[in-house]
């Protein structure tokens, strides 16, 4: 019973656990984030919880996703959309 499941992409991966994702995109805007998405908190828990971590099975991803902090999710999107923002900032002081 013990048979592990494996992925053979990221892809893949992120299409299984794509209903908790849906699931806590849900939850967030409940919370008034109208503007997360579910590749935010994916790329948010590959960057900050998953980067570390090995020999991760399904029910760990799901449970991290499902358990993520919303307010530090909220923050890691923020800094996100700052950091794109001053890019695009500069791009358009650049064609000046």
């Amino acid at each position: 019973m013990d048979n592990p499941i494996e992925f053979k992409s990221a892809k893949e991966l992120y299409d299984r656990v794509l209903p908790a994702l849906y699931s806590k995109v849900k939850e967030v805007r409940n919370l008034g984030f109208k503007y997360i998405t579910e590749k935010d908190i994916w790329n948010y828990l590959v960057n900050n919880t998953w980067k570390t971590k090995r020999n991760l099975q399904l029910h760990d991803l799901i449970s991290d996703i499902l358990y993520a902090d919303n307010y530090k999710l909220n923050d890691y999107v923020m800094d996100k959309m700052k950091k794109l923002k001053t890019r695009n900032d500069n791009v358009d002081e650049e064609m000046l």
